[in-house]
């Protein structure tokens, strides 16, 4: 008795003959949609169907175009359509490229755990308080680039604390930067009278944050470092800084020199420039001394900064972006509170501003002898005129 089975089997090849195929090119093609509509083509006997259909339900008969073979129409899309269809999975590509970077971006930052940095203040939730950030720039020989000349940097050992600047964004109005001098006389929690940085040798950056909060009366709520490699790399990530000298400058001490004119300097040069403390300047034909030892250079620091900011906001630095993001990232160790989300929500407030905008200013002092011996600089009279212009995110008053 011949089944069901085997009656469609037997349809199967002449059914795929009378199409125009070979039986051979049955047997090497038959997927399973070639199957279906083969399978719709058969005749069955139909007393044997009516009898099997509990064992093989009926096939429904598919209609095939015998002009244009078995497959169905494919779908054209028209050139509007397939633009759009490009445009979206552009879109796509760039939002989940976009935050993978991000991603990466920010697990190059060192962190300091929060349990490290109890010293810093709050800002309470949906408060508009400006919110302080501070900037410090460390003197570590150590991670200098093998390419550098190390013969400028002497053969300090340790980490110190070269630069301290307060710094905040207010909305819309202006970026401050305070300097706080690193010789300032301060009152170090637990150690007693000496230079402010030394709280940062003794106690780290906690410590550094107590006493310049203590010193100033300005809360800090985040915390940023860099050492003299990292100012270096961020420098070369946007090909280099521009600044203008007015008469050729050096310092034999630090190895910066440069002639007149706009320049634009290299990461090593930039970093001379910044630790320049006795910077000369040739005029009338001779090389004389600005003088003004680390209150003038916190000038220069400030000036470099303000020189980075130009170039990062400036359109022809946007392809060194790619670059210049990771390597920042890469140079700089931050509190855990201060994420790349709040960075960019910064960032983004920033580039509505422009190198005008900026008001920096170096809290006022003066030379004194501390009774230890030491020498020191203390605030002068107009100190707090400045801090509170600070505090309330008004223009700094003219020295």
């Amino acid at each position: 008795m011949v089944t069901s089975w085997e009656w469609i089997f037997l349809g199967i090849v002449p059914a795929y003959r009378l199409l125009g195929f070979s039986p051979t090119v049955f047997r090497e093609n038959a997927d399973e949609t070639v199957s279906r509509a083969i399978l719709g083509l058969t005749i069955y006997p139909r007393s044997i169907m009516s009898s099997t259909t509990e064992t093989f339900p009926e096939i429904p008969r598919v209609q095939a175009d015998a002009s244009k073979g078995l497959e169905p129409p494919k779908r054209r899309w028209s050139l509007a359509q397939k633009f759009i269809l490009s445009i979206l999975g552009l879109l796509v590509l760039l939002v989940f490229g976009g935050y993978g970077f991000l991603q990466f971006t920010e697990g190059k930052i060192d962190r300091i755990p929060a349990s490290e940095l109890t010293s810093l203040d709050t800002v309470a939730a949906g408060s508009d308080e400006v919110v302080n950030i501070l900037l410090v720039g460390v003197d570590d020989r150590s991670t200098l680039p093998d390419d550098w000349d190390y013969g400028k940097y002497g053969d300090f050992a340790g980490r110190r604390t070269d630069v301290m600047i307060l710094a905040h964004l207010v909305p819309g109005e202006s970026i401050q930067m305070l300097s706080i001098p690193r010789d300032l006389k301060a009152n170090i929690p637990g150690y007693g009278t000496n230079r402010v940085n030394a709280s940062y040798v003794f106690g780290g950056p906690d410590l550094l944050i107590q006493t310049i909060q203590s010193e100033t009366g300005i809360p800090i709520h985040h915390y940023v470092e860099i050492d003299f490699a990292g100012v270096g790399a961020i420098v070369d990530s946007l090909g280099g800084v521009t600044l203008d000298f007015t008469y050729p400058g050096r310092d034999g001490k630090s190895g910066f020199e440069t002639d007149a004119g706009r320049h634009t300097l290299n990461g090593e040069q930039a970093v001379a420039y910044a630790r320049s403390r006795q910077y000369e300047i040739l005029k009338n034909g001779k090389w004389t001394s600005t003088s003004g030892g680390d209150i003038s250079r916190t000038g220069r620091q400030q000036e470099l900064l303000i020189a980075l900011f130009d170039q990062v906001t400036s359109p022809s630095s946007a392809f060194n972006l790619p670059t210049f993001l990771p390597t920042f990232a890469d140079q700089i160790t931050a509190d855990e509170g201060l994420s790349l989300a709040m960075m960019t929500d910064l960032g983004k407030d920033a580039l509505t501003l422009r190198s005008k905008n900026i008001d920096n200013a170096t809290l006022p002092v003066k030379n004194s002898k501390g009774s230890d011996g030491r020498a020191y600089v203390v605030p002068t009279d107009a100190a707090q005129a400045v801090i509170d212009a600070f505090l309330a995110g008004e223009p700094f008053p003219k020295p």
